[in-house]
This record gives C-alpha cells, sequence and structure tokens, in this order.
C-alpha cells in the first residue's frame, strides 16, 4: 500500500511549489480521524490499566490474590529452565502472554521474584534476566523503543520495581545481588539522563559506609554497571568524586573482605572514563595510582587481573598523565609477566600494547614533530623500556602452548607477547632490530621446537615498521632457511609460524614500492613450489601457505604487464581448487582462504593469462551449480554449502570484474552472462544473507560489465533487489543492494525508468525508518545522485521528496559533528549527501529544467560553508564538497554566480582546496574554480 501511495505521489508533482491534489487533501482527514481515534483509545486503555494498576498493587486488593499469573510466576518461571522442551516452549509462551496482556504487572510480578528471599535462586535469577531484556537491546531501534516504553510505566509501579531491585542488592544470594546489579544500572541508565531517579547514587554511597559486606559488594557493583551505563555529563562532578572515594576506598588493602576489593577494582574500570577532573589533580591521581598499582599486588588473582585491566584502561585513556608512574608499571609488567598467572600476564602484556597503540596514533597523526602547545605530547615510553621491554616479551614466545595452532580463538601469553613485539617494532622502527636478532641466531637451529618456533614468531613479528634497508639483509639470509623448514621441519607449530612469517615478508617487503627485490628469477620458483607443497600440509599450515602465496601474487601487481608468476598460473589455480575440494577444508578456514587466494590471484593476473582466467568461468559455475541442485542436508551441512555459495560467488565477481575490464575478454566472456545470471537468481532462493550479500555484490559487477544489455535480467531480478532494499534485520544486505542500485543504474541509464517509481519509494521508505541502521543510510544518498545522474531530467518527480530528506540529513550532520564516535559516521553521511547533491546537479545539466534547482542552491552553500567552518572533514569529503560547488556553477550557470560570491566560506574553501597537498582535492579544485569563473563572467 504504501508503495502504491508513494507511486502515485511521485506522479503528482511537478514542482516544487506543487499543490496536494484533493484525492490526498482527503485521505490525510480519513487519516486524521482514524489517528485522532486511535489516540482516544490508547488514552482510555492506558487509563484503565493504570486503574487495574494502582488496584493490582494495593497489598489489601483482593484481584491481588486472584491474579493467577502472578501466583504462578515462580513455576513457570521454572518451566522456562526445564530441560524437556515441550514443558519449557509452553512456559516461555506463557511468559510471553503474561507480558503482552499486561507489561506494568508483568514487570512488577518479575522484580518481586527477584527480591522474594524464600524463592529459588534459579527463578529469581531469570526473573532479573528477564527484567534486565525488558529495559535493553541490541538493535538501535529496539533499544529506543523499550526505553520509551520504560518511561511511559506508571510511576508507582517504577518506585516498586526499583524498591525491589534497591532491597536485594542486601539478597544474601549472590546471583540474585549481582542480577539485580545490572537491572538497577538499566534503570538508571534510562532515567538519569531524564533527571529521574536522582536520589539513586546517595542511596547507594550511604549503603556502602554501613552495609555488611555482601550488601557492600553489591553495591559497589552496582555503581561499577553504572559507570558504565551513563556518559560521564550525566553526572555532576561532586557525586563522581564520591563515587570514585567509595570505590577506591573499597579498593584499599585496609578493606577485610576480598569480595569487596574485587568488586570495588571492577568498578573503577568502569569509573575511570568520569575521572577526568581528577587525573588532572596531581594528589587525587597520585592516590588513585597507588591505590590501582597496590591491588596488582593482592593475593587474590582475581583481583591482580582486574587491577592490571585498569591499568590498562589508565594507559589509554590518560596516557599523557603516566610520566610519574611509568617506572614503577614497568617494573609491576615485568614481575606479572615472568611470575603471575596467566589472566594477570596477559592483562600486564596488554598494558604494552595500549601504550604502543598510543603512541604510534600520535606519531602516524603527528609525524614525530610535536611543539609544547601540542595536544597530545608522545613520551616514547616504548623507547625508553626498549632495552629490558624487548627481553622480556621474547622470553614469552617459548611459552606456547601444544595445540595453539589448531585452536582458532587461542590467546596466550606466547600469542600476545608477539603481538606486542610487533606492535612494539611498529613504534620504534629500526631500534628494535639488533635487539631482537640475537634470540633469533640463538634459537632457530635448536632441537626443541618451542625454541625454533619462537624465533621465527620473533622474525615475523618485526617486518613491519623497521625500514626495508635494515631488514631485507636478514630477509635475504633467512628466506632459503625458512623455505627449506617449511616443508621439512618436524613440528606442525614452526612450520605453521614459518608460512606465516613468509606471508609477512611478501606483504611488507615485496612489490613496487621495495627497491631491493627480495624474489628473483632463481628463487621464484622454489618459492611457489614450496608453498604448493605446503597447500597439502595439515590445515593450520595450509592456510598460512594460500596467505603467503596471497602476498606473493599480490606484491606483482604493479611490477609492468608481464608477472613471473605467468608461468605457474595455472599450477597455481589448479593448487587452490584441489585445497577448497579437501574433506578437511572447513577448518582453520582453509576453504575461505583457498578462494580468498584465488581471488587474487585472478584480480593481479596479466593479459598473458587471460585465456587462462577464460577457462575457469564454466570451473566456477558447474561448482556453484552444483550446491544448487536439490538435495536433503542437516542444518550443518547446509551451513557449510552457504559458505561454499559464498565464496563461489565472490569468486565469479572477481573474474566477472577483471575480464570485463577489456572488451576482447569482455566479449568471449558475455557468452556465459545468462547462464551466471540465472544462477545467482537461483542462489537468492538460499536462505543465507551471506551468500545474499555475495550474489548482490557479483551482480553489481555483471551489470557493470553488460552495461545496458543488462536491462533484460530486471524484470526477473527486480523482486530480489526489492527484497533487499526491504532487508532491515541483515542490514548489510540491505547496504550492498543499494550499492547494486547504483551500478544498475550506471550501466542500464534511461533504461532504468520503468524501476524508478518502486525504488525510490524504497529508499525513501527507508531513510525515515527508524529500524534501519544508520550505516546504511549514506550510500542511499549517494545512490539518489546515480539514479538522477542516469535518469537526467525525469528525475523531476522525485525532485522535492530527495531534496526534502537531503536538507534534513544535511542539517542533522551538523548537529552530531561535535561527537568524536560520530565524526567518521558524519564524514560518511556528509559524503552520501554531498554525492546525492553531485549526481543530481549533473543529470540536470544542459536541461531545459535546470531552473527546478535554483531554490535548493542557497540551503547547499550554506551546507558547504557550514561544514567548512565545522573544520572537520576528511579528504574524501572535502574532494566531494568541492566538487559540488563546481556542479553548481557548472550547471546553474549566472544563476549560481552571485550566490556563490555571496557565500561565506566558498572562495577561502576554494583556495584551501587549490593548496591542497592531496592531488585530487586540487584538480576537483581547479575544475570548480574554472566552472565558477564562467559562472559569474555570464
Amino acid at each position: 500500500m504504501v508503495g502504491i501511495i508513494g507511486v502515485s505521489t511521485f506522479n503528482k508533482v511537478q514542482s516544487v511549489g506543487v499543490v496536494e491534489p484533493a484525492w490526498m487533501l482527503q485521505l490525510c482527514k480519513l487519516y486524521g480521524f482514524i489517528g485522532l481515534l486511535i489516540q482516544y483509545l490508547n488514552s482510555y486503555l492506558w487509563d484503565l490499566s493504570r486503574l487495574l494498576g494502582s488496584v493490582l498493587f494495593s497489598r489489601s486488593s483482593p484481584i491481588c490474590g486472584r491474579n493467577i499469573m502472578a501466583m504462578e510466576v515462580t513455576q513457570v518461571l521454572l518451566n522456562a529452565q526445564s530441560i524437556d522442551g515441550a514443558v519449557r516452549k509452553n512456559a516461555e509462551e506463557s511468559l510471553k502472554q503474561f507480558q503482552e496482556q499486561n507489561l506494568t504487572v508483568f514487570l512488577v510480578s518479575l522484580s518481586g521474584e527477584l527480591a522474594n528471599e524464600e524463592k529459588p535462586v534459579e527463578t529469581r535469577k531469570l526473573a532479573g534476566l528477564i527484567l534486565k531484556n525488558a529495559l535493553d537491546a541490541k538493535e538501535q531501534h529496539r533499544k529506543f523503543e523499550l526505553v520509551q516504553r520504560w518511561l511511559s510505566l506508571d510511576s508507582n509501579a517504577k518506585s516498586q520495581i526499583k524498591a525491589c531491585l534497591l532491597k536485594t542488592l542486601t539478597s544474601v544470594v549472590s546471583d540474585a545481588r549481582s542480577t539485580a546489579s545490572q537491572v538497577v544500572a538499566k534503570v538508571a541508565g534510562i532515567e538519569l539522563p531524564h533527571k529521574q531517579w536522582p536520589e539513586l547514587i546517595g542511596s547507594l554511597l550511604s549503603n556502602v559506609h554501613q552495609l555488611p559486606a555482601h550488601a557492600k559488594q553489591a553495591t559497589l557493583e552496582t555503581l561499577g554497571y553504572l559507570c558504565e551505563e551513563v556518559s560521564p555529563d550525566v553526572i555532576d562532578q561532586d557525586q563522581v568524586n564520591k563515587i570514585l572515594t567509595a570505590v577506591v576506598q573499597g579498593m584499599s588493602t585496609s578493606e577485610g573482605s576480598i569480595d569487596v576489593r574485587l568488586a570495588a577494582t571492577r568498578a573503577l574500570y568502569n569509573a575511570l572514563g568520569f575521572a577526568q577532573a581528577n587525573f588532572s589533580n596531581d594528589m587525587e591521581r597520585d592516590y588513585i595510582m597507588r591505590v590501582v598499582c597496590e591491588a596488582t599486588l593482592s593475593p587474590d588473582v582475581r583481583i591482580r587481573q582486574a587491577a592490571f585491566e585498569c591499568l590498562v584502561s589508565i594507559s589509554s585513556t590518560y596516557y599523557d598523565k603516566l610520566a610519574p608512574y611509568i617506572q614503577d608499571i614497568f617494573n609491576i609488567t615485568a614481575k606479572a609477566v615472568k611470575e603471575d598467572e596467566e589472566p594477570v600476564a596477559l592483562q600486564a602484556i596488554e598494558f604494552w600494547s595500549s601504550i604502543c597503540d598510543e603512541e604510534i596514533d600520535i606519531l602516524e597523526e603527528y609525524g614525530g614533530d610535536f611543539t609544547g602547545d601540542s595536544d597530545i605530547p608522545c613520551f616514547y615510553f616504548v623507547k625508553q623500556a626498549l632495552p629490558a621491554l624487548v627481553p622480556m616479551l621474547l622470553e614469552t614466545l617459548l611459552k606456547q602452548e601444544e595445540d595453539q595452532d589448531q585452536d582458532e580463538g587461542a590467546w596466550n601469553i606466547a600469542m600476545a607477547g608477539g603481538t606486542c613485539l610487533g606492535l612494539v617494532a611498529r613504534t620504534v622502527g629500526d631500534d628494535i632490530v639488533p635487539l631482537v636478532v640475537p634470540f633469533i641466531e640463538g634459537n632457530i637451529s635448536k632441537p626443541d621446537w618451542r625454541q625454533r618456533e619462537g624465533a621465527t614468531y620473533a622474525f615475523g613479528s618485526i617486518l613491519e615498521g623497521p625500514s626495508p634497508e635494515k631488514l631485507i639483509p636478514l630477509v635475504n639470509v633467512a628466506l632459503t632457511f625458512m623455505l627449506s623448514a617449511l616443508t621439512k621441519d618436524p613440528s606442525s607449530h614452526v612450520k605453521d609460524t614459518t608460512a606465516w612469517t613468509l606471508g609477512r615478508i611478501f606483504e611488507f617487503l615485496h612489490g613496487s614500492a621495495v627497491d631491493s627485490p627480495i624474489i628473483s628469477q632463481a628463487n621464484c620458483q622454489q618459492i611457489v613450489t614450496v608453498l604448493l607443497q605446503s597447500m597439502k600440509d595439515t590445515p593450520n599450515v595450509a592456510e598460512k601457505a594460500c596467505g603467503a602465496l596471497y602476498f606473493l601474487v599480490q606484491g606483482y601487481e604493479e611490477m609492468g604487464p608481464s608477472s613471473p608468476l605467468t608461468p605457474f598460473f595455472q599450477e597455481i589455480v589448479q593448487s587452490l581448487l584441489t585445497v577448497s575440494h579437501r574433506e578437511d577444508a572447513g577448518e582453520s578456514r582453509l576453504r575461505t582462504a583457498a578462494y580468498e587466494t584465488l581471488n587474487e590471484v585472478v584480480r593481479c593476473s596479466t593479459d598473458e593469462t587471460a585465456p587462462l582466467v577464460l577457462q575457469l568461468v564454466p570451473v566456477i559455475m558447474m561448482e556453484l551449480h552444483n550446491t544448487l541442485e536439490g538435495q536433503k542436508l542437516s542444518s550443518e551441512e547446509r551451513e557449510k554449502q552457504s559458505e561454499l555459495q559464498g565464496l563461489l560467488c565472490g569468486c565469479l565477481q572477481v573474474i566477472i570484474q577483471k575480464l570485463g575490464s577489456s572488451e576482447p575478454t569482455k566479449y568471449v566472456f558475455m557468452q556465459y552472462a545468462d547462464q551466471i545470471m540465472g544462477l545467482f537468481l537461483r542462489v537468492f532462493d538460499c536462505r543465507s544473507a551471506t551468500v545474499h550479500e555475495e550474489a548482490m555484490l557479483a551482480i553489481g559487477a555483471l551489470a557493470y560489465a553488460t552495461g545496458a544489455d543488462f536491462a533484460k535480467y530486471m524484470p526477473e531480478f527486480y523482486r530480489y533487489l526489492e527484497m533487499g532494499l526491504q532487508n532491515f534485520e541483515e542490514y548489510q544486505v540491505c547496504a550492498v543492494t543499494v550499492g547494486v542500485v547504483g551500478d544498475i543504474s550506471r550501466a542500464l541509464e534511461e533504461k532504468i525508468v520503468p524501476y524508478c517509481d518502486g525504488i525510490m519509494t524504497q529508499l525513501l521508505k527507508n531513510l525515515s525508518s527508524n529500524q534501519l541502521h544508520r550505516s546504511v543510510k549514506p550510500p542511499i544518498f549517494s545512490c539518489f545522485g546515480d539514479i538522477a545522474l542516469a535518469v537526467g531530467e525525469y528525475f523531476e518527480k522525485y525532485l522535492m521528496w530527495a531534496m526534502s530528506a537531503l536538507q534534513s540529513a544535511a542539517e542533522l550532520s551538523t548537529h552530531i559533528a561535535g561527537d568524536d564516535e560520530l565524526v567518521e559516521y558524519t564524514n560518511s553521511l556528509r559524503n552520501g549527501i554531498l554525492e546525492a547533491y553531485s549526481g543530481i546537479f549533473q543529470g540536470f545539466k544542459n536541461s531545459p529544467k535546470t531552473q527546478l534547482l535554483i531554490p535548493y542552491a542557497p540551503h547547499i552553500l550554506q551546507f558547504l560553508d557550514g561544514i567548512y567552518m565545522e573544520k572537520d572533514m576528511d579528504d574524501v569529503v572535502m574532494k566531494t564538497a568541492i566538487g559540488v560547488l563546481g556542479d553548481l556553477a557548472d550547471t546553474l550557470g549566472s544563476h549560481a554566480g552571485s550566490m556563490i560570491q555571496q557565500s561565506v566560506s566558498s572562495k577561502d574553501f576554494l583556495n584551501e582546496c587549490l593548496s591542497s597537498e592531496d592531488l585530487m582535492i586540487k584538480e576537483s579544485a581547479e575544475w570548480a574554480k574554472l566552472a565558477i569563473s564562467r559562472a559569474i563572467s555570464v
């Protein structure tokens, strides 16, 4: 119905000043009456529910005793955890009905269950969990709905629920206390920003000083969760100071209860983001740091781990305040890495990884050029600690676990140490090499596999950061040895790490950017032979060998029309296909790695191997066809099949892009186009979001390759396109589909017109939905530009709707610009808006209907002024923005000239872009300058 109304509306629109037709006004009046009726009924039902609620909540009420669901809630909660599936399902349905019939009584009943000491632990815990889930959700739109639902609940009911929650914090049952802590924090996360429940923090703080240990522990836990739920600006500094005082005192060695100290230490971790003012005060900061460092020496391993987690957080949040403490922290972390239990040692290593991350970011942003006024100075903590830090990390590399290569999620001291060593290499560059080489030379040939693997891991870890000049002599010496180890070492661990290290060598030290090649005609064949041989090894080794081959191939991408790998092309492709068919290809991501490498082989192939790529088309098509043949599969088998279908669609996409990029191969490839499209359409009948995404991307590539001929597939494909645009739940599919609409628009140009009403209706509907993930919205705006560019002045019927949406989004993008976390999204949103404007202006250029755009020009110039004044746009936005200024002048001519001259910042913006070091920005600016000059001179 929405689509039909939307299309009709578009067909009625003639210009910006359109008057709605009579039928629409009548419809609006009818909708208005229905809306009023609904509001009245809602109001009536709400009053009735409040009346019933007040009766039900009254202890003297006879109804309370007759509330069957309230009486049976304990048994239903027990049944919901039954091992009997039928009993469990029936209980879940009862809970759902109870919630839908009377949410208020449902929530009060749950809070009562949670608070009741006589009830079973299992039902109390589940009651609390259901309560928590009634207040929060992962999906933003659902979260918003739950927040509004809670805020609109009867205040007496909310007070009763909150009283039950606070009472539960003193329960002797730890599971009940812990669950209540989380629910209190969720309620606080909703109410505190709305200035509700102001007495909560004071109430919690008073509890900390007088209650028994178990209640004190629960209260500190609650304060920690609360700090996780609310933003620092919600709580005033006086209360922050009191929270931190309570938490830090709870961590003190004078506190007798281990559980209280643990809860306090974990609470501090969440409260650190609130402590900006406190960390700026030397005395307060010293006190906090002293208590945290003392906690790292606690006899309880959980407290030590939590204390190191606090140090990791402090290292990133308050890096610039660490200088007075760094020597003591090094001593503490070194002792923990050498002597403590693994969970603690891992956090001690993580502290130095975090310091590396901070210093890498600072050095990349400022290039090491600091002034006294610099916001974030680099203290070079890693460089100063280097002589002691590197030996400590190298020692960790010898603490491997026997099965770490088989376990994809493995994380241990050796892996953490190697990761940190890699970050240290990126932080200090060449300085790390002389500290690591003796360790490599001393262990690489030892009989113990741990020493050989540790030495290899150390070498692989330092390959990013130091200069090629420093590393290439080492690689030239090591390469032959490593190729031998990859096939002959008796340890699978050593072979796994050797293949990984070879991949790192090819990634960072092989390619057109490196002056001294490490691969010659003499060793190229040996490298390929060894890697193909290793692809027959155990899955974990074979997966790393595929990765090494991937980077080897990639390194030859820009080395001219001929590649040293050409003689091995067929053998490489055949080996990768063989790997993908291995019985154990599902282990260690082996099948995925094989196809990713095959895709890279195709992508980087030269004209010499084009006939061989063409031969690959029917092979991959047949593989995909075989997965689509009707067969009964278990859910596990279906999942594996979906993964394979996705990989095959991805492979076909790369092949289509490669063969479609040159006329001779495109002409030959077109004989397969109909069959390939038929396969892709059949793929959409599968239920996997990943497969749909890959098939959509491949269809986008096919549309680009076939151009206007793609029109013949549209009648059958359109319904899948529409399904993709409506897929809010799997929003990645929706985002990819939006991109494909752009691809098809560019391919079909005016032939897309018959489908535009439906597409534009759906795109506008998507923009207005709060259920669609926000990341999909910028591409939708870009898509407007693609459609406008394709259909030209035909876009007139959508102009008013599109421009209205763009204007609203443009205003929104200036309001969210100040938030650091949203800067990236803001730039993405602005770029999408600007791409839409660019496409619309270019689409209307040289059209007699150009004047339709004139009313929108002032707002667009205002938008450009706004984003220029904000000074937070990235290079991509800058290039698009200056392009839009040029498009506006180019399309509107003299109509734009005077407006641009009156613009607040157009001249400054243009001059800044003209002097940019980015060649693409400069090029766009020069074109814009020319267009503006023409517009002004007319």
